[in-house]
């Protein structure tokens, strides 16, 4: 019958040129490629977990020392699969193991956890808070905050908030080992060291070698608060 097209046929000429016309949808774009590392993200942001600590600490060991998994795994009586475990974190190692693995790479124990330490050692503390202590050699009135203290390596550090109000004493001069770094909050003081004085007002820092005699030498502005920084080596170190 005229005028209609049977089931299946194709359409018209003009009709599939001006399908053929239509303008098509621009392909997408092909996904940059991720980057391996986090930019944004922190070196050795792991170390938080022991085991990975421990395993990355013999694998280093045994790397610098030219040894295979399979030769320090036989040393220290282990097999290839479970050393293999301790190096990439995945078990944790008992401390007979350990100690065998100590013994294989002439290291202490402890070696195995230099890292865990190092990366855990943190201290914090609220506004207004902070252990009050009496140093040696202070006198009434002398109020010392420590804010926190670290064991690390060779040295010792010991951070104050120290207040001086209108029942301080001036000090005596102090002198110990070390360095000590000293940052102004609030007040005006003339500050002793060796044969100068120095005025510290609120912004001022004062950075010197401890084993001179220092201290408060005249308290002008009350009440004094300053940060103190202490640095000094362990004893039996350096």
């Amino acid at each position: 019958m005229k005028g209609k097209r049977k089931a299946g046929s194709t359409a018209p000429a003009g009709e599939a040129r001006k399908r053929s016309l239509a303008p098509r949808k621009p392909a997408k774009p092909a996904e940059a490629p991720q980057a391996f590392q986090d930019p944004h993200g922190l070196i050795n942001k792991d170390y938080g977990r022991l085991e990975e600590a421990i395993g990355r600490e013999v694998r280093e060991f045994r790397r610098k020392q030219d040894m295979t998994v399979a030769e320090l795994a036989k040393m220290a009586e282990l097999s290839a699969g479970m050393l293999s475990k301790i190096e990439n974190g995945m078990t944790s190692p008992s401390l007979a193991t350990l100690r065998a693995l100590s013994v294989a790479l002439h290291v202490p124990v402890t070696a195995f956890f230099r890292r865990f330490e190092e990366e855990r050692d943190a201290t914090f503390v609220k506004a207004g808070q902070g252990l009050e202590i009496e140093r040696r050699g202070t006198r009434a009135g002398h109020q010392y905050r420590l804010l926190g203290h670290t064991l690390r390596k060779s040295i010792s550090v010991e951070p104050y908030m120290i207040t001086l109000t209108a029942d301080s004493d001036v000090f005596p001069l102090f002198q110990h080992d070390g360095v000590e770094f000293i940052f102004m909050l609030e007040g005006e003081v003339s500050y002793r060291h060796g044969d100068r004085t120095y005025t510290l007002l609120p912004g001022d820092s004062l950075f010197f070698d401890a084993d001179v005699p220092h201290g408060p030498d005249e308290l002008r502005k009350l009440p004094i608060r300053f940060l103190s920084i202490i640095c000094y080596p362990r004893d039996g170190e350096g």
